[in-house]
């Protein structure tokens, strides 16, 4: 960022500008345009937050969630997580989810985790649809409903994500609420392995090892699976530990 930039930021935050304030706590936090200080991106949060700014509560949820430049403290990170979300900021709504369903410094309950991810998944925020379709798909806050769960994961794989990608990838595999589709599991696979994700790695490799969607290749098999173990997926690394045996 520009130092004219910066300057004007600076101006802006030191005269009240809530907006600014947490641009500048971001600018800390991520280091750009400044030498990255955890304490100094919290005290801008906290000074935007203080005003009601959503964006500013939702990261200062983050820093005490993550325990960046003060103690972690779970129930402070829900405090800030909670007043973002009610203002409908989607990540916050998502993290509120997060936080039901891992009980996370607040009581386990899968039906607040559903309402909350259903709520950022419906601001077509990627990680909430995952989550939201994973839910239907385990039946966890709702019935089980595999065509429900393929509707969320289409939705969040189209965005790029990669956890999304492989889960659709495993619907088409063993044709959970679609006709089985080898081809359609690979082309899934591989958008979700190209991004580095090791389940998806592994799943490609073991199609190739098969023969399933693609023609049989034991070297890429060998390749993708290699890649998931060094991304320490332990099936993976069990799976190539078989292949190099067999070899």
């Amino acid at each position: 960022m520009a130092a004219d930039n910066i300057n004007q930021t600076l101006l802006l935050a030191n005269q009240g500008n809530a907006e600014a304030q947490n641009e500048l706590g971001l600018m800390y936090h991520q280091g750009q345009g400044l030498n990255q200080d955890y304490t100094e991106a919290v005290k801008w949060y906290q000074r935007a937050a203080n005003q009601g700014y959503g964006g500013a509560q939702y990261n200062l949820g983050v820093m005490y969630n993550q325990g960046l430049g003060l103690n972690r403290n779970d129930n402070k990170a829900i405090e800030w997580y909670l007043k973002a979300a009610n203002q409908g900021v989607a990540e916050a709504q998502y993290n509120m989810g997060v936080m039901h369903y891992q009980n996370q410094g607040i009581p386990g309950n899968i039906n607040k985790a559903s309402k909350w991810f259903r709520k950022s998944a419906n601001q077509e925020y990627p990680a909430a649809q995952n989550a939201l379709g994973s839910m239907y798909y385990q039946g966890k806050g709702t019935g089980q409903d595999y065509t429900k769960a393929m509707e969320w994961y289409v939705k969040a794989a189209n965005q790029g994500h990669p956890t999304a990608q492989n889960n659709l990838g495993v619907m088409y595999d063993k044709g959970q609420g679609v006709p089985q589709n080898y081809v359609k599991a690979v082309e899934w696979y591989q958008k979700a392995a190209n991004q580095g994700h090791p389940k998806a790695q592994n799943n490609l490799g073991v199609m190739y090892g098969k023969g399933n969607g693609v023609q049989m290749n034991h070297s890429k098999a060998e390749e993708w699976i290699k890649r998931a173990c060094d991304n320490n997926l332990e099936p993976a690394c069990y799976n190539y530990r078989l292949i190099s045996k067999n070899r």
